[in-house]
């Protein structure tokens, strides 16, 4: 992968270390349907995109358009009152300052709502490692793909790269299929999404670090 020269890096579960926060903005969920509370392993088990069919496993039930708005929203608020407790993955900002001294360039993209993603990324003093931060603009829930290929029609003019020099680094199943659908490269981080198995059956490199996800890709302090 030594030809890599932008990665697209995901946010949750993967920069920002959120899962126990996502549970327990999920327990939220439940409490208002009137269920009781889940774990992360459970979480784990049963993640999906679109997340509707994620809360229909859990639910074990379909889930209307109504109610799944309903959901959402209440998901969104339980993740935004947890967010004080959040934190960047432990070896977050040395990996995205490896990738500039090596000079390549970063962007970032989430599937969580743009107008609260910046300001959490600024609060987190990141935002200046990136040439573009995407977050989610309209209706939530689905797949990864369509986000990253409308993100990388404004990144690739700039950056000078093609499809296949852009590296996706993410933690869930859905971001190694988004990469797959705009021609990049990518490389799972153990975030915590999915069970490791589930990643590893993906079939792209699976790591346990931000930074191992760098030399895996070449991108390490020899590839200056």
């Amino acid at each position: 992968m030594t030809d890599i020269r932008h990665l697209v890096w995901d946010w949750n579960g993967t920069l920002l270390d959120d899962q126990l926060l996502v549970v327990e903005a999920l327990n939220a969920v439940l409490a208002d349907r009137g269920l009781p509370p889940t774990d992360l392993a459970t979480y784990q088990r049963l993640y999906t995109r679109p997340v509707k069919t994620f809360y229909e496993r859990l639910f074990e039930r379909a889930i209307s358009d109504d109610e799944w708005d309903r959901l959402d929203d209440v998901y969104h608020h339980g993740y935004a009152t947890a967010l004080e407790r959040a934190r960047l993955a432990v070896d977050a900002e040395v990996a995205l300052d490896r990738v500039a001294r090596l000079g390549r360039s970063q962007s970032l993209l989430s599937m969580y709502r743009h107008r609260e993603l910046v300001p959490l990324v600024e609060r987190l003093g990141i935002d200046d490692r990136f040439l573009r931060i995407d977050g989610l603009r309209g209706p939530g829930g689905g797949p990864k793909a369509p986000h990253l290929e409308a993100h990388l029609r404004h990144v690739l003019p700039v950056t000078g790269a093609a499809p296949h020099q852009i590296l996706v680094v993410g933690d869930a199943i859905d971001d190694a299929l988004a990469a797959d659908h705009v021609g990049a490269r990518c490389i799972l981080y153990d975030g915590g999404s999915h069970p490791r198995a589930e990643l590893e059956a993906v079939g792209v490199p699976v790591v346990d670090t931000l930074t191992e996800a760098l030399e895996v890709a070449g991108l390490d302090s020899s590839a200056a």
